[in-house]
């Protein structure tokens, strides 16, 4: 462990050099020290010492860890990869011995079922014998006699009977026709009705509102039907009309309406259509 140490252990070898270097630069400049000057070769040379034994140390580490000590961790790695190798290779080997075995058993059994299934046997299969068709020969046209004409002539075993199937169809097609034309005569038309509301504004807010409804709901018109009616705040004490009728698009319109309401031009200001909705 030591060794190994050092031989990682990065040393100054010639630090001693420099410390003679420096010490005859300080004795030049400041004269020769007796106690110190000693004092300092003594310890450079325990420095040389020190650097030599750690040289020398390096060097036999170098020349003797290049064998033995350096690779032994990725020696032992090595070892255990080979290792396991084997035991891979060796399971390997096992399955292929494993796969070949059934292969061979299936080559053998898939040989025995082809020796044993009927199609193996060239044998065609028997076919019926069918003796050919015989040309039916066609029936000979019977020669009527005149007297066997006159005779289908006065028989008709069809016409009759058709003839008695179309009136009565013809019948019951035209009873049906009459019967859907009465049914939708009957029927009531489809009047088209759209439910109003309208905003009737006043001048301002002494206005008598009660007198304005009246007057509104005085308008009566062929179609028209008034309904309920509220009074909503409009601002600084003004209240506006909020009044529902109901009208026949056919017959009234809402231009008539704004027209008939703005006629009482002493209560109403304008009007306007809140809503409007198809019935």
């Amino acid at each position: 462990m030591a060794t190994d140490f050092l031989v990682h252990e990065k040393i100054w070898f010639d630090k001693f050099k420099y410390d003679d270097a420096e010490r005859k630069f300080y004795e030049q400049m400041n004269g020769p020290m007796a106690g110190s000057s000693r004092q300092e070769n003594g310890a450079s040379v325990i420095l040389r010492d020190i650097a030599r034994a750690r040289e020398n140390i390096q060097k036999s580490l170098a020349g003797s860890s290049g064998a033995s000590s350096g690779p032994g961790g990725d020696h032992s790695e090595l070892v255990m990869r080979i290792a396991s190798l084997e035991v891979e290779n060796q399971s390997l080997r096992n399955v292929v011995q494993d796969l070949q075995q059934a292969l061979s058993k299936l080559e053998v059994r898939l040989s025995t079922l082809e020796r044993s299934s009927p199609t193996h046997r060239a044998t065609a299969p028997q076919t019926q014998h069918v003796s050919p068709m015989r040309q039916v020969e066609p029936v000979a046209k019977k020669v009527a006699t005149p007297a066997e004409d006159d005779e289908d002539n006065d028989i008709d075993l069809f016409g009759s009977d058709e003839e008695e199937e179309d009136k009565e169809a013809a019948r019951l097609r035209e009873e049906r026709l009459r019967q859907y034309a009465e049914k939708k005569a009957k029927k009531p038309t489809l009047v088209a009705k759209s439910s109003i509301l309208l905003d009737v504004k006043p001048w301002d807010d002494e206005t008598d509102m009660a007198q304005l409804e009246a007057c509104v709901r005085s308008i009566q018109l062929d179609g028209l039907t008034w309904g309920g009616s509220k009074l909503v705040p409009v601002g600084y004490g003004v209240h506006k009309l909020q009044i529902q009728c109901v009208v026949e698009d056919d017959k009234v319109g809402t231009d008539l309406l704004e027209e008939e309401i703005t006629k009482f031009e002493e209560h109403v200001q304008s009007v306007d259509i809140a809503a409007f909705n198809k019935i």
